[in-house]
């Protein structure tokens, strides 16, 4: 999709590397309901007591509470099935807990509606661990193509894509396809899709999965340089590894419970 004039109602950007919250308009303002539940100072996400089971009967999280401060790196940890993925897709309106209550940006997400799901996903970057790249694009049509989606103009699609590139070290592979780079480098192109926007928030289910140890590092190391630019980031992983490297503060998620390890 291609545009020619800004829209009107659209705010001020600034320079790529700085935080940007999209102002609530009066049609994305949640319901006095959706504002009540009151989070901390400087909290940005909340969980508070959520449960979420499944059609089948599967309990993938029981009563989990969680505080994330604006700017924390965050990494949840645990084995396969315990229930990580379904934390973020809570995160980002993919599921809907069965109780208590899910709070990002002050908003509670019990209380919106789709299109305020819509606009509160563009304060959101995802990255997978399989990529999901359009094989039939190059890296900068990929990585334009989320600004594309939220009507953005050509000259800030412009403006946005060489430091974005240059911010993952992809800059020489903007005509490239998926297929014709490695693992490492498609998921760095994931990492500038998610944060071209300039998203507070990112969330990485399990980024380095499919990764050898040298890529991984490579891939914690842009999530960490974007921590320190003001994104507050959670980072899912079974890679334990990884994160004794770290010094971030770690959560595990075991039997749909979550512990407290460190930080």
């Amino acid at each position: 999709m291609s545009v020619t004039s800004d829209p009107p109602q659209r705010p001020p950007i600034p320079p790529f590397g700085q935080p940007f919250v999209p102002p609530v308009t009066d049609s994305a303002a949640p319901s006095r309901s959706a504002t009540a539940f009151q989070q901390p100072a400087g909290a940005c996400i909340q969980l508070e007591r959520v449960t979420k089971i499944y059609d089948n009967g599967c309990r993938a999280l029981l009563e989990v509470s969680l505080q994330v401060k604006r700017g924390e790196f965050l990494f949840v940890t645990g084995p396969s099935g315990s229930g990580k993925s379904t934390l973020l897709k809570l995160l980002y309106g993919e599921e809907q807990a069965a109780a208590g209550e899910v709070t990002v940006n002050g908003m509670a997400l019990s209380q919106l509606k789709r299109p305020q799901i819509a606009k509160l996903r563009r304060q959101i970057g995802i990255v997978f661990q399989d990529y999901k790249l359009i094989p039939s694009r190059t890296v900068a049509e990929n990585v334009a193509f989320v600004l594309q989606a939220q009507s953005f103009t050509r000259k800030e699609i412009h403006r946005r894509l060489l430091p974005t590139l240059k911010l993952v070290g992809l800059q020489d592979k903007a005509e490239c396809f998926p297929g014709e780079l490695s693992g490492g480098e498609q998921q760095r192109v994931s990492i500038a899709r998610a944060v071209v926007g300039t998203p507070p928030i990112l969330l990485a289910d399990e980024p380095t999965g499919n990764l050898d140890p040298d890529n991984s590092i490579q891939v914690i190391k842009i999530l960490q340089r974007l921590n320190a630019m003001g994104i507050t980031v959670l980072v899912t992983t079974h890679d334990e590894h990884l994160v004794r490297q770290s010094h971030h503060p770690v959560v595990q998620i075991r039997d749909g419970r979550l512990l407290r390890v460190r930080g």
